[in-house]
């Protein structure tokens, strides 16, 4: 009886016109609780609007293979002392410690997020948080959250504000992608590679690769592509207002152009490999006879030897330059400007003592 007292009062209760208020207040707030919750929810996987005019990675850095990417005080780096895992240190090179096992290319950033391009995972560490099938990959900065964009091979790829622009190789072949970085949007802009390394502008500057190798622009407002220069070129460099590349018709000399005052200018006679710049000044690798790493500054004067051999990677940070020895695991480091060079036993120790 004293049971069924109850619940006839509870039904009298919400007959009443205070008890349907009370149930509709009730309700209201497990409505809002339950949105709230989606939000919350679904904020992990929003991707937060990058910076005005962010460009994910330098040029030359891609061009050598994106194994470095310096952002917002902390430098990213592919390691081969650990088979090309991923690390962090700062750009004094301290703290260098091991972010993810993922053996890394590519690498650029933007806003709250890294980039990079993975071949596959190391044999050494935690994978768990990672799969193991190449891709290129979204992950916030500490790579505690990775997510999947492309199941395709990427050759190359550059961030310009909350886009990326991909090179992707698929079964039918090469493909020249945008991609927002949520993956809301895509489309194929062409079927054969179009370099998106060099940034201007929020613009990007290549090298054709359908007949000519002339110089092109591609307006990335409206995705137009218009001609610059019809002078045959690879790897294009954007720094400062003027194109440094080599130049195909005379050998592979490195040249620069400026956008400014549309003069060409030979900056060296020797056969170049590769090649970057920043900081003002030009690293490269001489070929032919008597092969060297060299430097001089970006108008082409002071000129010298860093090291002899052949050398290849050439990726700087606002402070270094590091490289490797041809066919080499072998990472070297020495200040921009610099006649002085040496092993990166730093990055060596960090794998050794983890």
């Amino acid at each position: 009886m004293a049971r069924r007292f109850t619940l006839r009062k509870l039904k009298n209760f919400f007959l009443h016109k205070n008890g349907r208020v009370f149930l509709i207040v009730l309700c209201s707030v497990i409505a809002l609780l339950t949105f709230i919750s989606f939000l919350i929810l679904h904020k992990k996987d929003k991707l937060i609007i990058n910076p005005k005019d962010t460009i994910g990675n330098t040029a030359g850095n891609l061009n050598n293979s994106g194994l470095f990417c310096e952002y917002n005080d902390t430098i990213y780096f592919s390691n081969p002392f650990d088979d090309g895992a991923l690390y962090t240190m700062t750009p004094d090179e301290k703290n260098i410690k091991l972010l993810n096992t993922a053996v890394v290319q590519n690498l650029l950033a933007g806003g709250d997020y890294i980039y990079f391009f993975q071949s596959n995972v190391s044999g050494s560490g935690d994978i768990s948080n990672i799969a193991s099938k190449h891709g290129f990959r979204r992950a916030t900065t500490d790579c505690q959250h990775i997510y999947n964009l492309v199941d395709d091979v990427v050759v190359t790829g550059q961030l310009i504000n909350d886009y990326l622009y991909l090179v992707t190789v698929k079964n039918t072949g090469i493909e020249f992608i945008k991609l927002r970085c949520d993956k809301t949007e895509q489309v194929s802009l062409a079927g054969y590679v179009i370099n998106p390394a060099a940034v201007y502008d929020n613009n990007i500057y290549y090298n054709s690769t359908k007949d000519n190798h002339h110089l092109f622009v591609l307006n990335t407002a409206n995705d137009i592509p218009s001609q610059v220069l019809s002078t045959p070129m690879y790897y294009p460099v954007v720094e400062d207002g003027y194109v440094y590349f080599m130049d195909i018709s005379h050998n592979y000399r490195l040249c620069r152009y400026g956008l400014g005052t549309g003069v060409s200018e030979v900056l060296t006679s020797d056969r170049v490999d590769c090649f970057n710049v920043g900081s003002g000044y030009i690293y490269y690798q001489k070929n032919g006879t008597d092969p060297a790493l060299k430097c001089m500054r970006t108008d082409g004067t002071d000129s010298f030897i860093v090291a002899e051999g052949n050398y290849t990677h050439i990726n700087m940070t606002s402070h270094n330059v590091y490289f490797q020895e041809y066919e080499s695991k072998i990472l070297y480091h020495g200040p921009i400007g610099s006649t002085s060079c040496s092993v990166f036993t730093e990055a060596q120790s960090a794998v050794k003592s983890r």
